[in-house]
């Protein structure tokens, strides 16, 4: 594709083709013949650059220290704790000869890390007094996409943070489920800019190997809800097996109780996805690998003056601690840079020529919604500012409007396919058993399955009033028996 034409298709018409588009256009990654494998190339790594050194320092903060995992587990590891091996298995690629020699025992390659951590815990955890251990880990897993593939969203092999702490009671892990999950939350809605859902997992759904699972919820443009972020309660589960011990203060032998927790660059994914537009990519100030670009406007016998006053305005704003770059190549116009920079999402363009110069003026262009604004050159640090503060807040109710227009309340299991078979998809909110046996059939019978058990029905983002009374009746949308729960449907990448 030729990256001048820009975009050949819109967001709206055809989604798939337009996210690839992006990807490709935008500079973010490359595929490879294998399946489920891309290369990133360094815009797109510089995103995920941003978004780790934002949640790598929040874990620091909370007490959290980082380490590295090998990326091989020998067979007898996995198959330690069994039932959680087993939910993984089918994706798990192996090792099985060192060149043409066979291996005495497999070696699979890293689809979670743990039962190779936990093999290690019984040497770091002897007493009370090394807990609470927290450890995170930057850095790959591998896992055998059987389904379609797609760039950040669904890969083989993908970057992700994982953590894992041990505690000393089930309070101690309840309490790390929650604090992680809160950072997640507010990384992804205050800086990403995406309204979630927040809540537990069923049990069908749950992570394996975990007592509970709580989860953040998406929804995105095409009406398919995408998992953002999921912190685990492991309970005993791993500990027992693994023998992950320790002496309490009364000089007892107890057992750990564990979390683990991640987040995936599929939040990359996500950020196309629902910020994007026809023009390309809207970034979000904070993840945004440049947050200004320049462009000097001039003709050749102004060229050198517009250049040293555009450098100048750069290095006024990298001194306040903005990424700036100032776009000098003189083969390409004006009007393709702008396009160029507008497909990579920088949130705000600056333009200056040898008229803004005399003036002492400067000309903001907003990436959002390409709204411009000229101002004196005296007040650009207080306009950037407050640039950059509309455009956050008009991208988060942009984003929160259309998740409430696609949060819909189903009282009934033939207005729930309604809703699903019109084609626009969405959060389907309803009352639920708690039968696995109706979960499987609705899954069946619709390609819809439980996204998130929300933690109160009222911070849900529809109107829970005189509309919402079935929700009361405590009957589910499948079977019609008693209901016990309110559960969030939708179709999911």
């Amino acid at each position: 594709m030729n990256k001048e034409f820009g975009l050949t298709v819109k967001k709206n018409e055809n989604f798939s083709e337009w996210y690839s588009q992006v990807i490709e256009k935008a500079g973010l990654a490359d595929y490879i013949s294998a399946k489920g494998f891309i290369i990133v190339r360094p815009y797109g790594y510089a995103i995920w650059e941003l978004i780790k050194e934002y949640l790598d320092k929040k874990f620091k903060e909370t007490g959290h220290v980082n380490g590295f995992l090998p990326c091989l587990i020998p067979e007898g590891l996995l198959n330690k704790e069994e039932k959680h091996f087993r939910g993984f298995n089918p994706e798990v690629f192996w090792v099985t000869s060192s060149g043409d020699t066979p291996l005495a025992e497999r070696l699979a390659l890293r689809p979670t890390s743990e039962a190779l951590l936990y093999s290690i815990f019984p040497k770091w955890i002897s007493s009370y007094r090394d807990l609470p251990l927290r450890i995170n880990f930057w850095n790959t897993a591998l896992r055998a996409e059987i389904k379609s593939t797609k760039p950040f969203i669904r890969n083989s092999e993908f970057l992700w943070q994982e953590g894992h702490t041990a505690h000393i009671d089930n309070e101690g892990a309840k309490e790390q489920v929650i604090k992680i999950l809160s950072i997640y939350k507010q990384f992804i809605e205050n800086v990403l800019l995406i309204p979630t859902i927040s809540g537990f997992k069923s049990n069908k759904e749950k992570f394996v190997g975990a007592d509970y699972t709580t989860t953040l919820e998406g929804m995105m443009p095409d009406g398919k809800a995408l998992q953002l972020g999921t912190s685990h309660n492991l309970g005993r589960n791993f500990s027992q097996p693994f023998e992950i011990k320790f002496l309490n203060s009364n000089n007892k032998e107890e057992f750990v109780w564990q979390t683990s927790w991640g987040i995936s660059w599929r939040l990359i994914g996500a950020l196309i996805m629902v910020h994007g537009d026809d023009k390309g990519l809207i970034l979000p100030p904070v993840v945004a690998p440049i947050q200004i670009i320049i462009i000097p406007i001039y003709k050749d016998q102004n060229q050198e003056l517009v250049k040293k006053h555009a450098n100048s305005l750069k290095n006024q704003l990298s001194d306040l601690g903005y990424r700036v770059f100032v776009d000098e190549r003189d083969e390409f116009t004006a009007g393709w840079k702008y396009n160029e920079w507008e497909m990579k999402g920088v949130p705000i363009r600056i333009n200056i020529g040898q008229r803004d110069i005399e003036k002492n003026t400067i000309e903001i262009v907003r990436r959002d919604n390409r709204q411009k604004k000229l101002i004196p050159l005296n007040t650009v640090s207080a306009e950037i500012k407050e640039t950059f503060k509309m455009l956050e807040s008009d991208l988060y109710k942009n984003a929160l409007r259309f998740l409430q227009d696609m949060t819909h309340l189903v009282e009934n299991i033939n207005d729930f396919k309604l809703l699903l078979d019109k084609g626009r998809g969405g959060f389907l909110v309803t009352n639920w058993c708690g039968n696995e046996d109706c979960e499987e059939r609705i899954k069946e019978d619709t390609g819809a399955d439980i996204r998130v058990l929300p933690f109160d029905i009222h911070d849900l983002p529809i109107k829970i009033g005189n509309g919402a009374a079935f929700l009361t009746l405590r009957q589910c949308v499948y079977c019609r028996q008693e209901s016990n729960q309110i559960a969030v449907f939708a179709r999911a990448y």
